[in-house]
């Protein structure tokens, strides 16, 4: 069983002080656990290992779907294959930063890849801010943890800038390019994680603004504007599925404004390749029976426990659990049972004694970079707690 250490909980004024707002649930319970994952030093390698190692074998994924033009099969809406194609092939659409879902790497139980969100992940203010706060309130080394992501993303804005590891020639090579921070409004979560990324972007050296995304104006020919400024460069925290779906009109903008090269837009329209679930099929038939990976098909696996999801759900919404006799044993409703869906083998997930289950999540911003945790049920959405973490 999985090691867990009791702490004194952060009271909701300090959260709120830090920009956190989203601490509470709907149920009026806390969102963020007062305990946490104690791990050794050397699972805390093994994560980082194993992260680093799933980041390359996306990439040559992602360069077998589009060597192949497999876009329709892992999903992809047909109005983002230009843009994918377009920021896949120019070095400039850098890859800003991304969490990967896995199970194991604790209770002695082997890594494995579950997802990875790519393009829009949440967890990001908890994993930077908040789970550091919880050594600093409970008198533990704040340094006694896999968590470098702050320091990560600061290093991974200048590379916007150097295309490179080095980011010590940023200040002589940043040209006063401007950069516009956007989420939807009416979201606090969303906005704060944004203002986030947006103050990280300011420390490393840009010029930066927030907008909503209904105040910005986007042309074709002339790129992205917010009070008559153009924006060279833009975050977003709007997934490129849901603008290729219920945004069409921004869809082909955005498509001609990469093509156009008038803003360099994150995370680029190619992370909808990692985003999608269907390329944890193709991950499969790339390297079959690699130890980090669990067997994914488009089709139901024959006699075994597997995991039924969309190819573009979130917070396990549409996710359902089919035991050995294809009966089904466990789902969450969701709003995604008309996309593709993709079959991935079963694997358990540590758990407590009260029989809550752990998945790790790992930020990869140039390399894994920060290690949080979420507990709840065998099917975590979104009611699951954040647990931070301690290395001993």
């Amino acid at each position: 069983m999985l090691s867990l250490q009791k702490t004194k909980a952060l009271d909701t004024d300090y959260l709120e002080s830090l920009g956190f707002v989203w601490h509470t649930d709907t149920d009026e319970t806390s969102y963020i656990s007062n305990e946490l994952v104690v791990i050794s030093e050397a699972e805390a390698e093994a994560y980082y290992e194993a992260t680093n190692t799933l980041y390359d074998m996306y990439v040559e994924a992602a360069e077998h779907v589009v060597e192949n033009n497999l876009f329709h099969e892992i999903g992809i809406p047909f109005n983002l294959i230009d843009a994918i194609k377009e920021s896949w092939e120019n070095d400039v659409h850098w890859h800003l930063y991304g969490r990967f879902d896995l199970a194991g790497g604790i209770d002695g139980k082997a890594i494995k890849l579950l997802e990875f969100n790519a393009d829009t992940p949440t967890a990001l203010f908890e994993t930077a801010i908040v789970q550091w706060a919880m050594l600093k309130q409970n008198g533990l080394e704040e340094e006694s943890q896999f968590n470098a992501l702050y320091e990560s993303l600061v290093d991974n804005f200048k590379r916007l800038v150097t295309l490179e590891e080095d980011v010590s020639t940023f200040e002589e090579r940043y040209d006063g390019w401007n950069f516009l921070f956007t989420s939807v409004r009416g979201n606090s979560e969303e906005e704060n994680t944004v203002r986030l990324l947006q103050h990280i972007a300011t420390e490393a050296g840009f010029n930066t603004e927030f907008a909503y995304i209904d105040d910005i104006e986007f042309s074709a020919e002339e790129g992205i504007f917010y009070n008559d400024v153009n924006y060279e460069l833009w975050f977003k925290l709007i997934p490129w599925e849901d603008i290729a779906l219920e945004e069409s009109d921004l869809a082909m903008l955005l498509s001609h404004i990469i093509k156009n090269q008038k803003a360099i837009i994150f995370n680029p329209a190619y992370t909808l390749l990692f985003q999608s679930k269907g390329l944890l099929k193709v991950l499969w038939d790339l390297y079959p029976n690699h130890p980090l990976l669990l067997e994914t098909s488009f089709e139901p696996l024959d006699a075994q426990k597997q995991v039924e999801k969309p190819i573009f759900g979130r917070e396990g919404g549409s996710v359902t659990i089919i035991n050995e006799n294809n009966h089904k044993v466990e789902s969450v409703e969701g709003d995604y049972d008309s996309h593709k869906m993709v079959y991935q083998a079963y694997t358990e997930l540590p758990t407590d004694a009260e029989g809550q289950c752990y998945q790790a999540g790992v930020f990869y911003a140039y390399e894994a970079c920060g290690l949080g945790f979420r507990k709840g049920g065998k099917i975590l959405d979104n009611m699951s707690k954040f647990v931070g973490h301690v290395v001993k």
